[in-house]
């Protein structure tokens, strides 16, 4: 329980959401392909699968990454191209695929 609420008070922290546009979303991540894959699974050991996430996440994090806030060689080149509406729409792509999980077992 208190695991949620921090997740909520999180998500509430990071400002108004803003909707984005998935379809365009997906055009965009052709960019993100190499390291996350198109389907938002990750080709790389070091980059994080991205299909699925919250999309509050994916926004902030790629802010993050374009003000210098938060850094990782790769992703803080990368995300100084994207506009606020890139960002959005990118997370509203990878937000919007569904994974499913089957535990172990």
């Amino acid at each position: 329980m208190t695991r949620t609420l921090a997740v909520l008070l999180l998500l509430a922290a990071t400002g108004p959401a803003v909707a984005g546009d998935a379809k365009a979303g997906r055009a965009k991540a052709v960019g993100c392909q190499a390291c996350h894959g198109l389907d938002g699974l990750s080709k790389l050991p070091d980059a994080p699968n991205l299909a699925g996430q919250v999309e509050p996440y994916l926004v902030k994090a790629l802010t993050e990454f374009r003000n210098g806030t938060r850094k990782n060689e790769v992703m803080s080149v990368a995300a100084q191209e994207l506009s606020d509406a890139d960002i959005a729409n990118l997370a509203a792509y990878y937000s919007g695929i569904q994974i499913d999980v089957i535990p172990p077992g």
